[in-house]
């Protein structure tokens, strides 16, 4: 029996789950609202179904071909191990829920290098990581696996280290520790299962993978519009972040040329001084929308 409806895993609740659900949203898949506590939510105007499970599940559902589709944070794929399988069909970084795994040790501590964990404990919710980074260190520790609060784990005398997910740095600081070491810089990917998909889904799953690519490119991404003397155009381009061949149109009646360009990286106030210390004039930046690749 073939399934009717494309199936997509998503986060319960968290920075990963809003974040899915919102670049669904922008790629134009309308989720029917069923409360934050349903399992299961279906999108309107296609036949997708959203299946709302820990972030711990997401991986092992794609591979086993129970979904079909998966947004997960890199540092849950990489801990499953399944990331060096070939259970998915494609791996897409989507550019948000960046946060990193780190080594933090108490702020009284004199810390000199990875050296310094040799003999110690370290608490720690990615055991598969953390081992991994020691060894490549070539570092003995004691790895001690918990699940929530492991900021905790030094006052507790539980650990003297911990290893954990690090957005701002706040939690760490709130507990006293401060982070020594990098062990795994994370984002949030989509996963495809590489189970085979029947005839009457592939054209969903080419339109929600055309839809997504096209949303992670307009993310960050800006709209120049400026006019220029004709001969400053060449020096203007050079400063555009991120142009690739800029559309240049001659002004009416004017030794002068407008300059449209996509700039795909972002642009500050300092792009702007720059732009019209090097001649530009009516500097229009304009966020991007939609953009179909």
């Amino acid at each position: 029996m073939t399934k009717e409806r494309l199936r997509i895993a998503v986060q319960s609740k968290g920075r990963l789950a809003t974040g899915s659900v919102s670049l669904l949203e922008r790629a134009g898949f309308e989720i029917r609202n069923g409360g934050r506590d349903e399992l299961l939510q279906r999108v309107k105007n296609l036949p997708i179904d959203i299946l709302r499970v820990r972030d711990d599940d997401i991986a092992s559902f794609v591979a086993e071909g129970v979904c079909d589709f998966g947004f997960v944070g890199q540092n849950s794929l990489a801990e499953s191990g399944l990331d060096e399988s070939d259970n998915f069909a494609s791996i897409t970084p989507l550019g948000f829920a960046r946060c990193s795994l780190k080594i933090a040790v108490p702020e009284a501590i004199d810390y000199a290098g990875a050296s310094s964990l040799s003999g110690k404990r370290i608490a720690t919710s990615h055991p598969r990581l953390l081992r991994r980074f020691l060894c490549a260190k070539n570092v003995d520790a004691a790895v001690a696996e918990m699940h929530g609060s492991v900021e905790v784990a030094p006052r507790l005398q539980i650990a003297s280290a911990v290893c954990d997910l690090v957005s701002t740095g706040a939690t760490l600081e709130a507990n006293g520790l401060r982070a020594v070491e990098t062990v795994f810089d994370s984002e949030a990917v989509l996963i495809q299962s590489a189970s085979p998909i029947s005839e009457e889904l592939a054209g969903i799953v080419d339109l929600l993978k055309r839809r997504i690519d096209s949303v992670v490119a307009t993310t960050g991404t800006k709209y120049i519009m400026l006019n220029a003397p004709r001969d400053a155009a060449p020096e203007i381009q050079k400063l555009l972040p991120g142009a690739e061949a800029p559309t240049i149109m001659p002004l009416s009646g004017r030794d002068a040329v407008a300059i449209h360009a996509v700039c795909q990286e972002s642009v500050f106030w300092k792009t702007l001084e720059d732009l019209k210390a090097a001649g530009a004039s009516a500097i229009l930046v304009l966020p991007i929308e939609k953009m179909m690749l």
